[in-house]
């Protein structure tokens, strides 16, 4: 398949840091295995219709539940974030109506604010 994707080195160098040491066995390719947990979560896949270039797809799921488990993911994304972004505050603003027909001879909406820190 020629849509597969596929981390490149300097993305894994940016990433490797985040990684659990290894005890004992060595893990598998964590370049093929990382690239299949994206493709597979991006294309919103089930695990066993994972390409087979990326590997067995148990191997896939192995890694993304341990790994999520530990919050590996998470330090990723917040060690990616906060990199090179400096810090802002985003607000958000969600007004939502209620749908109920009774609900019209009330207050028909509601706003709310988030802020948050990055």
């Amino acid at each position: 398949m020629s849509d597969l994707y596929w981390l490149t080195e300097e993305q894994m160098d940016r990433l490797r840091p985040f990684f659990p040491k290894s005890h004992g066995k060595p893990r598998v390719d964590d370049r093929r295995v990382l690239s299949g947990i994206i493709f597979v979560n991006r294309n919103g896949l089930r695990w066993r219709d994972a390409p087979r270039e990326y590997g067995p797809h148990k191997t896939l799921y192995n890694r993304w539940k341990r790994w999520s488990a530990m919050g590996i993911f998470i330090r990723m994304m917040e060690g990616l974030a906060t990199g090179k972004a400096e810090p802002q505050t985003i607000m958000i603003d969600a007004t939502y109506l209620k749908a109920h027909r009774t609900a019209s001879t009330r207050k028909s909406h509601r706003r709310v604010v988030h802020r948050v820190r990055l």
